[in-house]
């Protein structure tokens, strides 16, 4: 399997888009298989990182110290979507194609899978977070969400509010999740011992809700993906904010806030990735690597933000270590 990394020092033309809201040092380039496809990525013990190759069935394994690159098949029909690190270490998958949610052990390479129960049918599964005492929440475009209690196995599934849509899912600081639904345009808290969802429904109608991430506030960034939007809402004083991602035709996708409160957000309309910096409310604008590269979701660690371009088979990172 060919591998390729090269490092991208801020040159004069990253230089120009990038402000001090950003305060990025560098961005690296990690090619990947052809056909990867990286749907998502998340940190991993050791500092590798993890990614879904959606079309290939499996979950993929960056060293980048030495840009190695594996592929760990997760069964028959398998088509990973979202990839967190869960509290065991683990990568903790949500695989549309077995209808299941996976788990990968980085000590033993085991894979077990848990496929959703009978009756529940295609769930469309998307992302997922852990919340209080280490139960893990999911959704499922099909019109569901669930959990799962890595203690027993015990899977949970609940109807979503308004059907079809949920996508995305993050919990805060405190513990508390919330999801956001695409198809449903709202945002949504958890009553963990219940399972019930309460809507919440955002100021703009149709927004399109498509991902979500807390800080370290417990504010609420949500992607707007039809109204070209990045919106905040705090549960605290149930304040909501939005603002207009630069550029003629947005398309916000992904959202993650890092530790230092800067809000990433992917733009496929611009072709771009956007810093927002609550405190100035300023965006900082970085092209992505190649045309089309399509970012889907954004995570990362201290001093790292990580960008999946599935559209040109490609991890990137952008080192913050250091600033601000």
């Amino acid at each position: 399997m060919a591998t390729f990394s090269s490092r991208l020092a801020l040159s004069a033309l990253l230089a120009a888009f990038i402000s001090s809201a950003a305060l990025a040092l560098d961005r690296q380039v990690y090619q990947l298989p052809s056909g990867a496809g990286p749907h998502d990525v998340a940190p991993a013990p050791e500092g590798k990182v993890w990614y879904t190759a959606q079309p290939r069935g499996a979950l993929g394994i960056l060293d980048p110290s030495t840009g190695a690159i594996r592929e760990i098949s997760l069964g028959p029909k398998s088509s990973p979507h979202g990839v967190v690190q869960g509290p065991d270490g683990a990568a903790w998958i949500t695989d549309s194609g077995q209808n299941a949610i996976v788990r990968f052990d980085p000590k033993s390479e085991e894979v077990k899978v848990w496929r959703l129960p009978k009756g529940t049918g295609n769930a469309d599964l998307n992302t997922g977070a852990f919340g209080r005492d280490g139960i893990y929440w999911f959704t499922g475009q099909g019109g569901i969400y669930g959990r799962l209690d890595p203690r027993t196995g015990d899977i949970r599934i609940f109807k979503a509010p308004k059907g079809r849509g949920p996508y995305g899912i993050a919990a805060t600081p405190e513990g508390e999740v919330y999801f956001v639904s695409l198809a449903g345009s709202y945002l949504a808290k958890i009553d963990q011992p219940t399972g019930k969802a309460q809507v919440i429904e955002p100021p703009t109608p149709g927004q399109g809700a498509r991902r979500v991430w807390s800080d370290s506030r417990g504010r609420l960034w949500v992607s707007e993906w039809n109204s070209g939007q990045l919106s905040m809402h705090d549960p605290k004083t149930g304040e909501w904010k939005a603002w207009k991602v630069p550029g003629e035709r947005p398309m916000p996708y992904a959202v993650y806030v890092d530790e230092r409160d800067i809000v990433w957000v992917s733009d496929f309309g611009g072709n771009a990735v956007h810093a927002f910096d609550p405190k100035t409310e300023t965006f900082s604008t970085i092209p992505t690597s190649e045309e089309g590269a399509d970012v889907r979701q954004i995570l990362g660690r201290p001093g790292e933000v990580w960008l999946p371009e599935s559209g040109a088979d490609r991890l990137v990172v952008i080192r913050t270590q250091g600033q601000g």
